[in-house]
């Protein structure tokens, strides 16, 4: 039986840990302008994924990985000492895809509202084919006081 909520708790001291860490603790000149964004623990707690975000080019994110992965053993004793849990975590390292995605959907919904635009520009000073309000309506009461004046 998992306890889910002891391990989102673990997730979260773990992220601390290692955001903490690799900034008063890693002098790594590999580690590049780096930002711990999420961390998630099996429900055994015995892996820790931590997602980070690195700001730069390509070859900076590759330095940063393998520091990453130079620093694991560093980090993960540090996160042992500072969760005081029996079994400290293993940490794996991923590269988060986040600011990727967040880029691409911003540039989506640019476009969306330039179609949106080109769409309002034909349809200004256009009529509609019908009437304005096509749906049919319940008749109200007043509707039909207008209708026996004019019999």
């Amino acid at each position: 039986m998992t306890d889910t909520a002891r391990a989102r708790k673990l997730a979260d001291r773990v992220r601390e840990v290692v955001a903490e860490a690799l900034e008063k603790r890693i002098k790594d000149p590999r580690l590049g302008f780096i930002t711990v964004t999420d961390a998630r623990v099996t429900g055994d707690l015995q892996h820790a994924t931590v997602f980070y975000t690195v700001f730069g080019d390509d070859t900076e994110r590759a330095s940063t990985a393998a520091a990453l992965e130079s620093a694991k053993g560093v980090l993960r004793s540090e996160v042992g000492k500072r969760t005081g849990i029996r079994l400290t975590p293993t940490l794996e390292f991923i590269a988060d895809a986040l600011p990727e995605t967040a880029a691409q959907m911003a540039e989506l919904l640019t476009k969306a509202h330039e179609k949106d635009a080109q769409v309002a520009a034909l349809a200004n000073g256009k009529q509609y084919a019908g009437d304005a309000d096509p749906y049919k309506k319940p008749a109200t009461p007043a509707d039909e006081d207008d209708e026996d004046d004019d019999a």
